[in-house]
């Protein structure tokens, strides 16, 4: 059949994958139509196989990743078996997850130009393309820019721009907000929507993030669970079955509210902004909310003193941190927002020792902090990784845990003791004496963080905690964290975009624009606040959008209320269904 004659983009048929490394099958009895100009969202948790899904779609299976397949899979009509991946590429525009290790030019416009240079596209042409492309996704302006000095949200525009260049029909988005700030998540989700509507192209969208996709509306979800399809809906009847919470996917948060209040979820509840629903339920259910009364003050931990920093090799001299000032109350929990670029990770530097103030000290239990070595300062703060992989260096789990005492020359009694008790808090006991490729993504994350505790530090600082996680994974590391928080009174930073991440685990929001720290309060204010959300590239929560347009008296309190009741529900599930 020919891909011209075939209104159908992709039809996946009794199709089965196995990878050639694997004992069993990741795909199972895979049949999925989708139809020319559709919008499709797949989603799944982490492992259930949607991003082998993709990786078919896009030619990567077979052709970079081997295995045995069973079954058909058509592309435009086409049967992929008869496909090259250069074919597939005509036919299918991929935009991955990480943009950085999608570029190849030394500029935005080189990158974008890149295909129709491998086309021998003449000059001109050519650069009436890459203006063309850029201008669909407003990037015209910054075509000489090179792709370091890019925001996150600019480099997926740039990348997008790249494709489009190619004009395939299908475009395939590969967890598209990862790494990106929520009000840059937000725009590339609006991006999207633009180019579906003004293009007709189709558009697959794999993420697990349902409620930030949902911003714009999509045609159907299919959802993918153990490596078969469970759901394939309109996503109004998706959010009235109960498929998400059985899947160990956050279901959005306005519509937790209406479970709670006992309002019936029916088909058209996908859209907060054009819901019309009855509020009184929701007034009655937000009466009997108890607010708990807010913690007693605690001594302060951290001390971060008008703190200023400067990079050397910055040309221009434009500082990355000015006048910081903030605390940290020992045994607290505290979020560290901000969009890319705003000086969380600078700041996270500092406080390590990794690089040096301008100006401003940093105290630690009221000890200057500029008076340590790095090594010193390590024994009392411990920092973590977004990618735990790169943190670790032994093959097995008890020497690499054990690092840090035997480099201090601590005797090897005392290593087996205290190696076993941070293993045992992070319930990795059992597989002490496992190899560490034995540990799934969650334990290896848990790995990095005993290898702290066995020098018993009183503060932690975490990188995006839960960056790529699924719900059900995200729920275990935060829980895991709010009992090291708790039980063993270690003081936390988390440096996140995460503003769901922000609202339920943390007591204190510090928020970083432009270098500064532009407010330091609590996250439900911070998540109600539009003008501190505009200049901070942040969202703000879908509860309080639904408070307002309930007619709730107080929406900033029953923010709060509603993250203190939902935080005893997962408790009394024991973490989530």
């Amino acid at each position: 059949m020919s891909g011209k004659n075939s209104d159908t983009a992709l039809v996946f048929k009794d199709f089965t994958f196995q990878y050639q490394a694997q004992a069993e099958p990741t795909l199972y009895d895979i049949n999925l139509t989708v139809r020319r100009g559709e919008k499709l969202l797949i989603l799944g948790p982490s492992g259930s196989g949607k991003s082998t899904l993709a990786h078919c779609i896009n030619g990567l299976i077979p052709h970079a990743l081997k295995g045995r397949s069973i079954g058909s899979l058509t592309i435009l009509g086409e049967d992929t078996r008869a496909l090259d991946i250069f074919d597939i590429s005509k036919k299918v525009g991929t935009v991955l997850q990480d943009t950085d290790g999608q570029f190849v030019g030394l500029t935005a416009g080189e990158d974008i130009a890149f295909s129709a240079e491998n086309d021998c596209i003449p000059t001109a042409e050519m650069h009436r393309r890459v203006v063309e492309a850029a201008a669909l996704v407003g990037m015209e302006g910054y075509l000489k820019k090179s792709p370091q000095d890019l925001s996150g949200g600019q480099k997926q525009r740039v990348s997008l721009a790249g494709v489009l260049l190619e004009d395939t029909e299908i475009l395939l988005f590969d967890e598209p907000l990862a790494n990106l700030d929520p009000a840059t998540g937000k725009e590339v989700v609006e991006l999207i929507d633009t180019l579906h509507r003004e293009t007709g192209k189709t558009i697959l969208i794999v993420e697990h993030r349902l409620e930030d996709v949902l911003h714009r509306p999509v045609d159907r979800i299919v959802v993918i669970d153990r490596g078969r399809i469970i759901a394939d809906l309109p996503p109004g009847d998706l959010l009235a079955a109960d498929i998400l919470r059985k899947t160990g996917i956050r279901e959005p948060l306005y519509i937790s509210a209406f479970r709670y209040a006992g309002i019936e979820i029916t088909a058209g509840m996908e859209s907060l902004p054009s819901l019309t629903f009855d509020p009184r339920p929701l007034k009655a259910w937000e009466k009997k909310l108890r607010e708990e009364p807010p913690e007693a003050a605690r001594a302060p931990l951290l001390e971060i003193e008008d703190l200023s920093f400067t990079y050397p090799e910055d040309s221009e001299n434009r500082p990355t941190l000015q006048s910081v000032s903030f605390t940290l109350a020992a045994g607290g929990c505290t979020s560290l927002i901000g969009k890319n670029g705003a000086g969380k990770s600078t700041l996270a530097k500092l406080i390590c020792g990794f690089v040096k103030p301008l100006s401003g000290r940093i105290l630690l239990g009221g000890k200057d902090l500029g008076e340590l070595s790095i090594k010193e300062r390590a024994e009392r703060i411990g920092y973590v990784m977004q990618n735990p992989n790169q943190m670790i260096s032994f093959p097995l789990i008890f020497d690499e845990a054990a690092l840090g005492l035997r480099t201090r020359g601590v005797g090897e009694g005392e290593i087996r003791d205290r190696v076993h008790e941070a293993l045992k808090i992070c319930g990795l006991y059992p597989f002490r004496n496992w190899p560490v490729s034995a540990l799934s993504y969650g334990q290896k994350k848990r790995l990095t963080i005993a290898v702290i505790l066995v020098l018993g530090p009183s503060l932690i600082i975490l990188d995006e905690p839960t960056a790529g996680q699924d719900y059900r994974h995200y729920a275990e590391i935060m829980e895991f964290l709010r009992r090291l928080n708790r039980e063993q009174n270690l003081t936390l930073l988390l440096i996140t975009h995460d503003m769901h991440l922000m609202l339920e685990y943390t007591s204190q929001a510090v928020v970083l624009s432009g270098g500064r720290v532009v407010a330091d309060t609590a996250p439900a204010a911070v998540l109600t606040d539009d003008g501190l959300i505009a200049e901070a590239s942040l969202k703000r929560t879908s509860l309080y959008d639904l408070a307002l347009r309930g007619g709730i008296e107080d929406p900033r309190g029953f923010v709060r209320r509603f993250i203190q009741y939902e935080q005893g529900e997962d408790r009394r599930r024991g973490g989530v269904s």
